[in-house]
């Protein structure tokens, strides 16, 4: 059975394709930023509001999760960034009066981008069953509604809690405490859709699911990788980062199967160089890979290493931590040492000469760290993937020492802080028994649904209510088709958000809208905790006069819903809502590395977490130690007329927010229907640049199309290709999953380009 995803573009007509750029950020970075922060919020607000973005009492950016340094400048943020607080902060507002103009019918053949730029939403909003349209609803009949749906429910596992990453530390606390007490597990949350990869090879590897360095730990590294990562548009901020890790002597491999920008050349806005010089060039060698030949990669790196070590004995192998600190090494160098350089050069296109030549920058490196994104992480083999590159790491001793380690560089900017505060569907054991002796009830111990098995819940009827704290569900999902339907059949569908999405219009038969303050808003004299991706936690205060009166924080609309569905109860609900030292008092008791949260996070730039590989070289596994792992290397081979083809963003996009539709980056403009070609591949194919084709994706259950791409002769690796999510999302089943994760395998699916064949409406 062929699936396609309906057409709802908008400006394609209008697409104009330049040249990519070789540099990122400078004046022009500036000044789009300026440019839709104006549209956005105007002049005056604009610059009150920026001012006290990511400072040490200001707000946390709602973009990614990259940590600020001790030393901020007066423009601590990066241009996507500005756009994220822009759309948070601007002046547009979504009234009663547009729900009664647009009918759920039409928002939902809408796109992304039209929807979010209506602006903030203001009051509660209920769709009830058979009708299409929103209509106001007081906070109290709402949480009523979904109290009574809830009880109603044969079982607590027939609902679904979703969480996006820009939830609070306080929030997500109170969040998991409602739905535990509630009696289910059942907490997807944007984890699985990207770095849950990254946690799942790392526990069973370091005993830790989190990266092992800090910021200045890439101050102190001679040698840096970046890996499947466009740091330039997803984590701008980083660029600093790597450009003082440069000047302080480190060099920079970039592994990608995309020429980026950001990691060719970066000219700093915050420095001379970067506006009137050539600003500092990045990566001092770019590999060039396949897509989906990172493991094959750093096990050919890892075999050349130990060759270097029988040439010249105990200089290249730290010997002395391997046998200390590490487990399985024996195993491992044995299925090493048996490597396939075909394979190897198959899977990654990359010739030995190149590697030989990367494997001289590690012998010349005392200390070395790896960074990767969801380029790692969305493949069926990214676990043992990420496993490699820790076992290539290890090798070395390159963990728990200044300059070396892993760093899995996360998006949203509390992705991480929501998972240590229980957002999990598989809790540990110790987390459950800290929560029952905090608040006397019995947490449900039986592992409840992650993402993908969510959606199948929803489905196949076993799952009845959807309750998503932020985010945009319908969008981040794999195989829209399939997710729109499971969404549909809901009974109840609850959305607690700032801004309109498409999920609010691919809603259950009944539907509710709830709107939040957004990070940029005054809680009262409250404030709120984040962690950011190396495991800092800081306070965030919010600055601006919430969008609308009738806007409540996400603290009080959990425990309002609690008190709603529980009624008189042992948890602390109303003082909760009250008082949020009180739920800081709470996690200290709960969750390890807490310790004197309250007074410690009011300090100027917050804390940093106990990391036991970091810090003391501890590893938590079941061996004691860190592990050396054996993963065999499958060669992900395309039939003859297909290529393998990633997701990514655009650089006017933040995961599924859209902020313009263009790319200036890789020259694309007003337009976001694209894929990008090796014209070798396009030669071979007989399709020409500019051609329009569909995307069609082969699974065993039948085709997936994505309709209507302008193809772009493109500098991709040979046999690959990419294009924008969420328009691609289409193309992924719901089963096609990373194995021990369960991630989506966004960044590699075999497609076929089949030239556009033009309907009578067309």
């Amino acid at each position: 059975m062929a699936k396609k995803a309906p057409r709802r573009d908008v400006g394609d007509e209008a697409l104009h394709v330049g040249s990519p750029k070789q540099w990122a950020a400078g004046v022009p970075g500036v000044a789009h930023s300026l440019e839709i922060s104006y549209a956005q919020m105007g002049v005056k607000r604009t610059f009150l509001t920026l001012a006290q973005v990511n400072q040490k009492n200001g707000f946390d950016c709602p973009g990614c999760a990259w940590p600020e340094g001790d030393h901020r400048s007066f423009a601590e943020f990066c241009e996507n960034g500005a756009k994220a607080v822009a759309e948070e902060a601007t002046l547009r507002r979504v009234t009663r009066e547009f729900f009664a103009e647009h009918p759920v019918s039409e928002l939902a053949g809408r796109t992304d981008y039209w929807l979010g730029q209506q602006g903030r939403l203001t009051e509660p909003m209920f769709k009830a069953a058979g009708s299409d349209h929103y209509v106001p609803v007081s906070w109290d009949d709402a949480f009523s509604l979904i109290a009574d749906e809830l009880r109603g429910l044969d079982s607590p596992d027939e609902a679904l809690f979703y969480t996006s990453g820009r939830t609070s530390n306080e929030a997500a606390y109170v969040y998991q405490l409602l739905v535990r007490r509630f009696g289910t597990n059942n907490l997807p949350d944007c984890s699985n859709m990207c770095h849950e990869s990254s946690g799942s090879a790392l526990t069973e590897t370091l005993g830790i699911g989190k990266g092992t360095v800090l910021l200045d730990d890439l101050y102190k590294s001679d040698l840096i990788f970046v890996v499947g990562q466009n740091p330039g548009t997803n984590h701008p901020r980083m660029l600093s980062a790597l450009e003082k890790a440069k000047k302080n002597g480190a060099r920079v491999i970039a592994v990608n199967p995309l020429p980026e920008a950001g990691l060719m050349r970066f000219k700093n806005p915050q420095r001379p160089a970067g506006v009137v010089g050539n600003g500092t060039q990045m990566a001092d060698r770019f590999l060039q890979i396949r897509i989906n030949g990172d493991l094959a990669l750093f096990q050919a790196l890892s075999q050349r290493l130990l060759e270097a070590d029988d040439a010249a004995p105990g200089t290249v192998i730290d010997r002395r931590f391997v046998e200390q600190h590490t487990h399985g090494f024996d195993d491992w160098e044995k299925h090493i040492r048996d490597l396939d350089w075909g394979d190897v050069e198959e899977a990654t296109g990359l010739s030995r000469a190149e590697i030989d030549d990367t494997v001289e920058e590690v012998l010349g490196a005392k200390s070395i760290i790896v960074c990767w994104a969801m380029g790692l992480t969305q493949h069926k083999n990214s676990v043992p993937t990420i496993r490699e590159v820790v076992n290539f790491l290890l090798l070395r001793g390159n963990v728990g020492r200044p300059g070396a380690g892993v760093c899995p560089v996360r998006g949203h900017s509390n992705v991480q802080g929501d998972r240590t505060m229980g957002i999990y569907e598989k809790p540990p054991a110790a987390f459950l028994d800290a929560l029952r002796a905090e608040f006397g009830f019995e947490p449900p111990r039986e592992h409840g649904h992650d993402v993908v098995d969510s959606i199948r819940a929803l489905r196949d009827g076993e799952a009845k209510v959807f309750f998503a704290m932020g985010g945009n569900f319908v969008s981040a999902t794999p195989d829209t088709e399939v997710t729109e339907a499971a969404l549909r059949k809901a009974r109840l569908t609850v959305q607690v958000s700032t801004k309109l999405n498409r999920s609010h219009a691919v809603c259950g038969e009944q539907a509710l809208i709830l709107p939040t303050l957004g990070r940029t808003e005054r809680d009262g004299d409250r404030f709120v905790t984040v962690e950011d991706s190396m495991g800092m936690v800081h306070a965030s205060r919010g600055r601006l006069r919430p969008a609308s009166p009738d806007l409540l924080p996400e603290v009080a609309i959990v425990c309002r819903l609690a008190r709603k569905l529980f009624g008189q109860d042992d948890i602390p609900w109303e003082r909760f809502e009250a008082d949020y030292d009180a739920i800081r008092d709470s996690i200290e008791r709960v969750v390890p590395g807490f310790d004197d949260f309250n007074a410690r996070v009011r300090r100027p730039g917050g804390f940093v977490l106990p990391n036991a590989p970091r810090d003391e070289r501890r590893f938590a596994t079941v061996t004691g130690k860190a592990n050396f792992t054996v993963n065999e290397l499958r060669v992900l081979r395309v039939p003859e007329g297909r290529l393998l083809l990633q997701t990514l963003r655009s650089h006017d996009q933040y995961n599924t927010t859209i902020y313009g539709l263009d790319d200036r980056y890789r020259g694309v403009h007003k337009g976001r229907r694209v894929v990008f070609v090796n014209p070798d591949d396009l030669a071979r194919l007989g399709i020409a640049d500019g051609e329009t084709v569909d995307l069609i994706s082969e699974w065993p259950d039948g085709e997936r199309t994505a309709e209507g791409f302008r193809v772009i002769a493109y500098a991709t690796a040979r046999g690959c290709c990419a294009a924008y999510y969420p328009e691609t999302n289409v193309l992924v089943p719901l089963d096609s999953v990373a194995d021990t994760s369960n991630t989506p395998t966004s960044k590699s699916i075999v497609v076929r380009l089949a030239r556009r064949v033009m309907s009578v409406s067309e």
